[in-house]
């Protein structure tokens, strides 16, 4: 089935989301936050971390691989940035409008890319975030379209200022998936194997999520309402229970650039990574 290029331009949404401090707390949970950050999972002290938003839109995602017409057994998350423009609040609800912006063709077995933009409001009507999703779609490629602009981000020839190593479980997806991606690939083994994987696979936004936190507990912790833009490339899948690290490079006031590694492998899963972080403009 081709990708449909009616699609490109329509509005989608709004979409409309209500949560808890529950759904707050889950996520954390479902990427690696516990006793050593408890203000992301205890009530008491609640706060939100960012990336949370791209969570938490979920259904946003859905109806851009529906009315994309992409295949779906074929798809993997491949860049990501968000902006956040005003602190997420610990409960509320969720306004959701976007668009499919743009589609991009690798190349006869090399695969498309759907590029797919969204802003989000709070029950009060102010923006709270913005997303630009970009999905690599393995088998969608050769439609004859133009190829994407090459992206490419240097690093500081120098050790990293920070590094943060965790240990995401086996049983991670099954945790993380409790705030909506319910995708096969990370959970049936039978259906990963089909697509090309040992065993279900890391979601690529739970892994962000792991870095998420260590960028905030390196760069402002406690304090997650300084995040103002996360981007970063998916470059490689992740098993379960597969040790992390993530580097990270003050490029200035307020800058950062980093890049998640497999550290059992040596390979880069997460790259182009940039983090931006300061007070709330007034």
């Amino acid at each position: 089935m081709a990708l449909n290029m009616d699609a490109l331009g329509k509005t989608i949404g709004p979409i409309m989301k209500d949560y808890s401090w529950k759904d707050v707390a889950i996520y954390a949970l479902g990427v690696g936050a516990g006793f050593d950050d408890i203000e992301y999972c205890w009530e008491r002290k609640l706060k939100v971390i960012p990336t949370f938003s791209i969570a938490s839109i979920f259904e946003f995602l859905g109806h851009v691989g529906i009315n994309s017409g992409m295949n779906l057994a074929g798809i993997l998350h491949g860049e990501q940035e968000l902006i956040f423009h005003k602190p997420i609040p610990v409960s509320g609800s969720f306004t959701t409008e976007g668009r499919i912006a743009h589609y991009y063709d690798k190349g006869p077995g090399k695969g498309a890319l759907i590029i797919a933009e969204s802003d989000t409001c709070g029950e009060d009507g102010a923006k709270l975030f913005s997303s630009v999703l970009t999905v690599f779609s393995r088998f969608d490629g050769g439609f004859g379209g133009e190829n994407a602009p090459k992206k490419e981000r240097e690093y500081p020839d120098r050790a990293p200022d920070f590094t943060v190593e965790e240990m995401p479980s086996q049983n991670q997806p099954l945790l993380y998936r409790l705030s909506g991606d319910l995708f096969d690939v990370h959970v049936d083994k039978e259906f990963a194997t089909m697509v090309g994987f040992e065993r279900p696979i890391m979601h690529g936004l739970c892994t962000l999520g792991f870095a998420c936190r260590a960028l905030l507990n390196s760069l402002c912790p406690g304090e997650p309402e300084k995040a103002r833009r996360l981007a970063c490339r998916f470059s490689k899948p992740l098993y379960p229970g597969h040790p992390i690290r993530t580097s990270i490079w003050k490029t200035g006031d307020g800058t950062a650039c980093w890049s998640t590694e497999n550290t059992a492998t040596g390979e880069t899963v997460i790259s182009q990574g940039i983090f931006e972080f300061g007070d709330v403009p007034a």
